[in-house]
């Protein structure tokens, strides 16, 4: 047995009577132990070069992301601020009317530029996760969903600042799946906290069917949560809702 699953069975025969010492059982017990702690190191091994694969792929994709929002949002808007702030510059002494709408326009044009900032800060980390905590950010996501949330449990106290985020993005792509995936109707996030763990759990009531293996979403959250020596479970009958799971150690 290796990481709970049956990978083979030894068996040993002779023709002749009493062939087998009488410590023959116990030692063939040792050597397959030997081979299953074999077998759980090399498996170890390869989910960990994975994960470790995955989260540098993850980076590089979320950097170029980042720069082509940049490039094409933000970056775009201010450049046309610059234009009409120029263009209004040379207009004033001439003709203020001129100035007065390219002024009015470039502020528009700021503001649009500030509001999609914020988008790009806010994919980073939400900014009320770091000034109010794991609590009011679950209401944050909570009223953003298109169903009715319940929260239970969040300790009065600051969790450490990974963790807490590590937390926060489990219960965000959680309740977005059940929004667009499972077509849930309701949800429920429940966190725990000991002097050793956190551990949060989202439930919902839509038609089940997730996969920790399917998909990048549940996946890079495996990724994140291992990556802090923690673990995620999913359970997701068919038409029977799904349960995530996510348990941290604390430091």
């Amino acid at each position: 047995m290796a990481g709970g699953r049956t990978w083979g069975a030894l068996f040993v025969f002779s023709t002749e009577p009493r062939h087998f010492g009488e410590d023959a059982e116990q030692r063939l017990a040792d050597f397959t132990e030997l081979v299953a702690l074999a077998l759980e190191s090399v498996e170890a091994y390869d989910q960990l070069r994975a994960s470790r694969t995955r989260i540098v792929e993850a980076g590089i994709a979320e950097r170029r992301r980042l720069e082509r929002n940049l490039h094409d949002g933000a970056q775009s808007r201010v450049v046309s601020l610059s234009l009409q702030l120029r263009l209004a510059r040379q207009a004033l002494p001439e003709n203020p009317a001129t100035a007065a709408t390219l002024l009015s326009a470039a502020g528009d044009e700021l503001l649009l530029a500030l509001d999609e900032l914020r988008e790009l800060a806010r994919g980073l980390h939400p900014a009320i996760l770091t000034d109010r905590g794991l609590q009011a950010a679950l209401e944050s996501l909570a009223d953003r969903a298109p169903f009715p949330v319940e929260i239970e449990g969040v300790p009065p106290e600051r969790l450490d600042e990974a963790l807490e985020a590590a937390l926060y993005y489990v219960a965000a792509e959680s309740l977005t799946n059940a929004a667009k995936h499972a077509q849930a109707s309701a949800a429920r996030i429940v966190v725990s906290a000991t002097d050793q763990l956190a551990a949060l759990e989202v439930y919902d009531d839509g038609r089940g069917g997730a996969n920790l293996s399917a998909g990048s979403g549940l996946r890079g959250l495996a990724d994140r949560v291992e990556a802090l020596g923690g673990r995620l479970d999913v359970r997701s009958a068919v038409a029977g809702g799904t349960a995530v799971r996510a348990k941290l150690p604390r430091r």
